[in-house]
């Protein structure tokens, strides 16, 4: 016991002296957790519960946390592990629901077998009990009729009215029905028709699917493309997508949706974000595993998917800083000597009037050699993080760009969040794009403003630091 309380206060320790581990993004709390994707979202008698995929010796298990405050995280006993005797030989992708006999249900992918179901009542969700039918749909075998039909893969559930859905993922997304869990039967494809430009094989993995409003939306990943998103309408146990958008575009590092609707009627959805460094250098750290801020989501009249942060996130802020009024000439850079840091977040409204690029630049170093720049491009209309200057050693060196477009004479407003090795930013509530970045200077801690191709009046600027929430 002496060594394993040991080895507990080093690692601890090493993990709160590392200068890339984020401290109010949720982390894996230890070890390389790869997948790590967000699972069995649900909101359960005042809290939000939270699964993710994590190793250990026994192989690929759904790690358990809960909050009453979407902040603050409570670590429970893995939900779902393999078990001798079981059929399934480690737990993958799942979602989760309420049954009709009011129990806490979720329903997962077996490794090895097929879709599963696990089931609990319990106040906290601690203790699941798995169906003895498991797997509820095995994964067809080559040679079998249903080879080739659908993949037992993947699956999100509901209960609509007297009948249960099952959405399986995969290159051929399928819907099952029952009105029991454990009698299953395959309807047919998910999708009733292709949406332009997406090919209807593409990758349909890690579903979730949900109403918001009169509309169905499905947000998903394509292992290629990563995370995006349908809209659309649910009829004749069939959906029929009427709009698709990516969340995630340079590369495929925003990824595994996995959401919830809590008692305010927020839908709000959670991410895990790649590290984008070498596995030997996640070895070395003893840790990889990183999510999304939660997004509440909700739908614009055009179908798009607007989305902001939750306002719990406000409870983590202090020292606030205040400026307004001020003016970066065209082709030039501002730098804000008050404002520095990389735990911080920084709000601004800027008008980008006549400018090709406007924005700022985070995480700098005072001579420019390592920089972050966040912008609006109007004349590409797009949200960039640029982090080809991000760091002198590892990290994406890219531009990431989501499409996005002011209307005449709108204001730009960043939602900056930077959390060591981790940039999110929102804008006007209706994109998001997100970063990892790696600095290697310790003084890589400057914010600078910047306008290209004109002069951009700044109305504020409001910063905060940011408060720690992770133990360690």
């Amino acid at each position: 016991m002496e060594e394993m309380i040991k080895y507990s206060r080093e690692i601890r320790n090493k993990f709160l002296a590392d200068p890339y581990r984020p401290t109010y993004h949720f982390v894996v709390p230890e070890g390389i957790a790869r997948p790590f994707d967000p699972n069995g979202a649900i909101y359960w008698k005042g809290k939000y519960h939270l699964c993710y995929i994590f190793q250990d010796e026994r192989g690929h298990c759904w790690g358990h946390v809960s909050s009453s405050d979407l902040v603050h995280w409570t670590h429970h006993p893995a939900a779902l592990a393999p078990n001798p005797g079981e059929p399934d030989q480690g737990i993958f992708s799942g979602g989760a629901f309420v049954n009709k006999q009011g129990e806490a249900t979720i329903i997962y992918h077996g490794v090895g077998v097929g879709n599963c179901i696990a089931t609990s009542s319990e106040y906290d969700l601690i203790n699941w009990k798995k169906m003895p039918s498991n797997p509820i749909i095995p994964s067809p075998k080559e040679g079998e009729p249903e080879f080739g039909k659908y993949r037992s893969w993947d699956p999100d559930g509901w209960l609509e009215g007297d009948t249960y859905y099952g959405l399986f993922g995969g290159t051929t997304p399928s819907i099952f029905r029952a009105t029991e869990l454990d009698k299953w039967e395959y309807v047919g494809d998910l999708l009733a028709h292709a949406y332009p430009g997406v090919d209807i094989h593409e990758d349909v993995s890690c579903p979730d699917m949900f109403k918001m409003g009169d509309k169905h939306v499905l947000v998903c990943i394509s292992h290629r493309l990563g995370c995006r998103y349908y809209v659309g309408d649910w009829k004749n146990e069939q959906f029929h997508p009427e709009f698709h958008e990516q969340m995630s575009w340079v590369d495929n590092a925003f990824f595994a949706p996995e959401s919830l609707l809590d008692d305010r009627g927020r839908q709000i959805m959670w991410a895990w974000i790649f590290d984008g460094r070498s596995d030997e250098t996640a070895a070395a750290s003893g840790w990889s595993g990183t999510m999304s801020l939660p997004r509440v989501m909700w739908l614009g009249s055009d179908m798009k998917m607007l989305m902001r942060p939750p306002e719990e996130l406000e409870m983590l802020r202090y020292n606030p800083k205040k400026l307004t009024n001020l003016t970066v000439e065209a082709n030039s850079e501002l730098s804000l000597k008050n404002i520095r840091g990389n735990t911080i977040e920084i709000n601004i409204e800027m008008a980008p009037y006549g400018t090709e690029q406007c924005g700022v630049k985070v995480c700098c170093s005072p001579d420019g050699e390592e920089q972050t720049a966040i912008f609006y491009d109007s004349l590409e209309k797009k949200l960039k993080i640029d982090t080809n200057k991000s760091s002198l050693g590892e990290g994406p060196k890219s531009v990431e760009a989501g499409p996005f477009e002011l209307k005449q004479d709108e204001l730009l407003k960043l939602q900056v969040f930077i959390d060591k090795s981790v940039v999110e930013v929102f804008a006007n509530n209706r994109q998001a794009v997100m970063r990892r970045i790696y600095p290697t200077r310790d003084d890589s801690l400057d914010v600078v403003l910047f306008s290209i191709g004109g002069a951009s009046e700044v109305k504020s600027i409001k910063a905060w630091d940011m408060a720690r929430s992770n133990p360690w």
